[in-house]
């Protein structure tokens, strides 16, 4: 009994991945999500995917590293991509700002520009 139930558990994490990855590209060709931004998001379903039907994946990849409690691995692996996609959204949030900045000062300047010509009429 209990394996049939693994083999439910292990069938319905299969779809759900699929599903979400099918989630994903649809976001991806409606224009939703950038691809820069769902590159993320494929690897992570890619990953859940590999580990649904892979089930002892886990432990095996933890006791080559050292961990003894293997769910742990799977909290240092999203501590770790949580700290990335930060400084990446950091990196775009900085340069956003400063193309904004740029745009206003071109602006103002183009601007005053415009109002001079007026005066000059």
């Amino acid at each position: 009994m209990q394996n049939i139930l693994n083999y439910k558990l292990q069938i319905i994490a299969i779809v759900f991945t699929i599903a979400f990855m099918y989630f994903i590209f649809r976001l991806i060709v409606k224009g939703k999500l950038r691809e820069e931004y769902s590159f993320v998001w494929i690897i992570c379903a890619a990953l859940l995917l590999l580990f649904s039907i892979w089930r002892n994946g886990l432990d095996v990849i933890a006791s080559l590293l050292g961990i003894y409690y293997a769910p742990s691995l799977i909290f240092i692996g999203a501590l770790f991509a949580i700290i990335i996609f930060l400084v990446h959204l950091s990196v775009v949030n900085s340069k956003q700002h400063k193309q904004i900045k740029e745009l206003t000062q071109e602006m103002a300047l183009l601007k005053e520009k415009l109002e001079v010509k007026e005066d000059q009429k």
